[in-house]
């Protein structure tokens, strides 16, 4: 039967073409699979690596900003990728605690050290802090304004305060002021100049 045989030629022909195309999906499918494996190994090693460099830094930090004590960062399951993150605090002469447990003063300290562990991966070139220091008391201030002290030699900052504490660490003052309703005025002072022209022997 020449008809069947044509249908035979015909079906074989299909299969043929349909054994290349499986084959073909099969490669992409391990091609696919490999690069979801390489791309999951590589971001678990990056995620490890930024993991340890920040919880190592925020270590550093915290005693720094609370003149003593410990912190570090706790992943809340085995497989990095899933996980949480708890931030474990224990300011001087006080248990470790959750954040959660900490005064509003103690959250904003160490919220600061996390914050600062994190620019410190990849520090820019300046960074603005927005009344950063409202919740903290004179001591924490003034430890606050030495960290910005110390990092401002790699970075510049711009930061917002109505601190004194805090103003008394910068270089450039700009006061913004309203003398009259509606009308802002703003006022520059240097530091350095200024405490010349207060200190005539230092010029």
């Amino acid at each position: 039967n020449l008809a069947a045989l044509d249908e035979l030629a015909t079906a074989s022909e299909r299969k043929g073409y349909l054994d290349a195309q499986t084959e073909d999906l099969l490669q992409a499918i391990d091609t696919l699979e490999d690069a979801i494996r390489r791309i999951d190994r590589e971001t678990r090693e990056q995620l490890q690596d930024t993991y340890n460099t920040v919880n190592r830094q925020f270590g550093a930090l915290f005693p720094q900003l609370f003149g003593g004590g410990r912190a570090e960062l706790v992943l809340t399951g085995e497989e990095i990728l899933d996980a949480g993150i708890q931030i474990v605090a224990q300011p001087p002469g006080k248990k470790n605690a959750s954040i959660h447990l900490l005064s509003g003063g103690e959250k904003a300290l160490t919220a600061i050290a996390l914050v600062f562990s994190m620019f410190q991966l990849n520090p820019a070139p300046f960074c603005m802090l927005d009344e950063v220091d409202a919740p903290l008391d004179d001591t924490n201030t003034e430890r606050y304004a030495n960290m910005v002290k110390r990092m401002s030699a790699q970075t510049q900052f711009i930061f917002i305060s109505h601190s004194k504490i805090t103003m008394e660490f910068a270089q450039q003052l700009v006061g913004v002021t309203m003398q009259e309703q509606g009308v802002s005025r703003v006022v520059e002072v240097d530091i350095e100049e200024a405490l010349r022209l207060a200190d005539p022997a230092a010029a």
